[in-house]
């Protein structure tokens, strides 16, 4: 038997960057259960020892001697597979290259993988699937065909809609994996795990205990590598919010699965997607921040970035204060929050609990004081990765003076690196397994609350608030907490 994987749009960057040294390292490990080939294609000629030193640059040097071994499996051909005549053609390329292996082409698994433009993935389905390149039987295990769509997976509801239909017109909802690579970090899969095989967790992951949920995703970056043109088409709200925000907080929230199958844990993700409350117009004035940045400590502002427009409303910050409307989580705040040019680079997950009905030390709390809210549970995903629980001790000594204390776990303390996320959903795709790839009403149901935000702030003419590059966003944000609830969390580094 054999795998190959066809990767479309072969001289980007992502494929250079994350997709082959993820084959690799997979190769390198022993983790694929058949052989290997790569074939890259993409428009420009190109032979494959010239692909082979191209993307041997990329290559860590501890990674050079499996290099050597996977190289010869690499091959790569030139074409526009929008066009029959060369997706035949590159059909009887990927039978030759097979039967060279010493495999019949009935006897070859496809994965063909869409590093491509947006606009590009119905075209290309529907040719492949027009020369019977995707033709398989629903449960075939040899000589099955997938294809992986990258994100972003449409512009809107409406656009999704479209891509699902498109694709389902050609495809089994079972071949489709659309990809979010934050699905593929250890800590967001560790936190079923985490929630589900702790007794001592679950039982207090609910409204009745958690006072708010916090996620975080922030980034230092700015518009490096020309990406001004590409963001100021999407914004953080596209970028961002609906796909990565939003699958970690279907993650947190969702309830216990009925088996780890893959489309028992999709359902109750889709569940918490479908239960997000669509926010009024006045909530819309209330509960939803709109940033950009200008120049500050971190460098130039947006607007002088290459590639954006001087008029640009793009948001480069959003933060919303969402609810979840069932029985477990309702009129508990999901405060979400992403940015460009922040002071920080980390994603985190952040229980704040209630405090203690009665304060026995202390007595009651005097008017227009906040009670201390000791407790804390924060999911560090990147670039720490680990589990931090905040609560109050006695201070050593006379008298009854506390003081916080932690207890934390670090991945690092378990002596193995955790895998890049490509590296592990590229092997999930190779085996068949589409729990961490987004199911269809999945991407409907994230895009019809990113919608509803979007239409909100056009209706209400919501403004588009400054913020220094460098800073910790708009100042405006802080106000989606309430009274005494807390302020956004920093990352471990600038605590």
């Amino acid at each position: 038997m054999l795998t190959q994987i066809i990767i479309f749009g072969a001289s980007g960057d992502l494929t250079a960057r994350k997709l082959i040294p993820g084959l690799l390292a997979s190769h390198a490990t022993g983790q694929f259960k058949t052989a290997v080939q790569v074939i890259g294609v993409a428009r420009r000629p190109k032979s494959d020892d010239a692909w082979r030193a191209e993307l041997a640059e990329w290559i860590e040097p501890d990674a050079q001697a499996g290099w050597a071994d996977f190289a010869p499996r690499v091959f790569y051909r030139s074409g526009d597979v929008r066009d029959p005549v060369c997706a035949r053609a590159l059909e009887a390329t990927l039978d030759t290259l097979a039967r060279d292996a010493g495999v019949e082409p009935g006897q070859v698994g496809r994965l063909f993988y869409l590093a491509l433009k947006p606009a590009l993935f119905t075209p290309v389905v529907a040719c492949l699937a027009g020369e019977g390149m995707l033709a398989a039987p629903l449960g075939e295990t040899t000589a099955w065909r997938r294809v992986v769509v990258e994100k972003p997976f449409g512009t809107d509801l409406a656009s999704a809609k479209a891509l699902n239909q498109a694709l389902r017109s050609h495809l089994h909802e079972e071949q489709i994996l659309r990809i979010d690579h934050y699905l593929g970090k250890e800590t967001v899969q560790n936190i079923l795990s985490f929630r589900f095989q702790n007794a001592i967790f679950e039982p207090l992951w609910n409204s009745k205990h958690v006072e708010s949920v916090e996620i975080s995703v922030c980034e230092s970056l700015g518009m490096e590598a020309g990406r001004g043109g590409y963001y100021d088409g999407a914004g953080a709200l596209r970028d961002m919010l609906q796909n990565h925000l939003l699958q970690i907080l279907a993650m947190v929230a969702m309830e216990a699965p009925s088996s780890m199958a893959p489309d028992a844990i999709r359902a109750e993700k889709v569940k918490v997607l479908q239960a997000l409350t669509p926010l009024s117009p006045a909530a819309i004035e209330r509960d939803l921040v709109r940033g950009q940045y200008v120049e500050g400590p971190a460098g130039r502002g947006y607007l002088d970035e290459d590639g954006v427009p001087a008029d640009s409303q793009t948001e480069t910050f959003v933060a919303v204060r969402a609810n979840i409307a069932n029985w477990r989580w309702n009129q508990v705040p999901f405060l979400l929050r992403t940015g460009k040019r922040l002071d920080g680079r980390y994603t985190q997950v952040v229980l704040r609990f209630h405090t203690p009905p009665v304060d026995l030390l202390n007595g009651p709390v005097p008017d227009g004081l906040c009670a201390l809210r000791p407790n804390a549970l924060t999911l560090l995903i990147q670039p720490e990765e680990g589990i931090r629980l905040s609560f109050l001790v006695k201070q050593p000594g006379p008298g009854m003076v506390m003081r916080p204390a932690e207890l934390s776990f670090d991945y690092a303390s378990l002596g193995a690196a955790t895998a890049p996320a490509y590296q592990r959903l590229l092997l999930d795709a190779v085996h068949g397994n589409p729990t961490l790839f987004i199911r269809g009403d999945e991407a409907e149901a994230a895009w019809r609350f990113a919608d509803s935000l979007r239409q909100g702030w056009l209706d209400t003419q919501a403004p588009v608030v400054s913020y220094p590059a460098g800073s910790g966003g708009p100042p405006e944000a802080d106000a989606l907490f309430r009274g005494c609830e807390g302020i956004w969390s920093r990352s471990e580094a600038q605590q």
